[in-house]
């Protein structure tokens, strides 16, 4: 192992120690400066290395948390399987495995507040498509075209209105959450069969014509590290 990947090696783990010690005060402060000042304290963190691993503060920490929650959502994935599920099902499955993974609800909220802001409401947006990729792509989508963005934007629509409702749900094991989901994907699959049947109307096809050669011509971003929708 060279220098620079003990470098990142030794700044994921820094990164967990603070986030760790930052949930601690959340639920107080937010994802504030004085939650990032007192994860520093909490740790020992020397405060130049501290900023330097995390130059944003309290934002990189939520990203962080966020992207935790991505990677136990695959986690809970590898350890179950969907493949007898229908396709509506399987993600239905994961965007609650998603939810789920978020231990910390009033972390969730204070996230969801920290995003809405006008100078963060990128970086959330970028976090919420990095979810909906994942999703997809541990499901096996191979879309290469205009369908690579729909079923993510689509997607997206789906899963932060789940997480809206989830975050004012009280029923037993979010019951009512998980119904509120099915609506939804409900929802999507209704617009997918009038699409459908609309590309087999024979009246429609010539009009349609132009826009399938366009589509079928727009790619994915490749996989660098400064585009949204690819996951590590």
């Amino acid at each position: 192992m060279n220098s620079q990947e003990n470098q990142t090696d030794s700044s994921r783990e820094l990164v967990t120690q603070l986030l760790d010690a930052a949930l601690l005060h959340v639920v107080f402060d937010g994802w504030s400066d004085a939650t990032f000042e007192a994860a520093i304290t909490d740790t020992g963190t020397n405060p130049v290395l501290a900023r330097a691993t995390c130059p944003r503060g309290a934002v990189d920490l939520a990203l962080a948390y966020h992207q935790r929650g991505d990677q136990m959502m695959l986690a809970s994935l590898a350890e179950t399987d969907l493949s007898d599920l229908r396709y509506r099902d399987r993600i239905a499955a994961m965007i609650r495995y998603r939810l789920e993974a978020a231990e910390d609800k009033e972390a969730v909220r204070r996230g969801v507040t920290l995003f809405a802001l006008p100078q963060h409401a990128a970086s959330g947006a970028k976090a919420l498509w990095g979810t909906c990729d994942a999703i997809w792509t541990a499901l096996g989508d191979t879309s290469d075209d205009l369908n690579w963005y729909s079923k993510r934007t689509i997607l997206s629509g789906v899963y932060s209105s789940t997480l809206l409702y989830w975050l004012g749900d009280d029923s037993p094991d979010h019951q009512a959450t998980w119904e509120f989901l099915d609506r939804r994907i409900d929802n999507v699959m209704q617009f997918e069969k009038v699409k459908a049947g609309l590309r087999k109307n024979r009246l429609l096809k010539p009009l349609l014509a132009g826009p399938e050669w366009l589509s079928s011509h727009i790619k994915p971003p490749a996989a660098r590290d400064d585009l949204p929708g690819r996951q590590d």
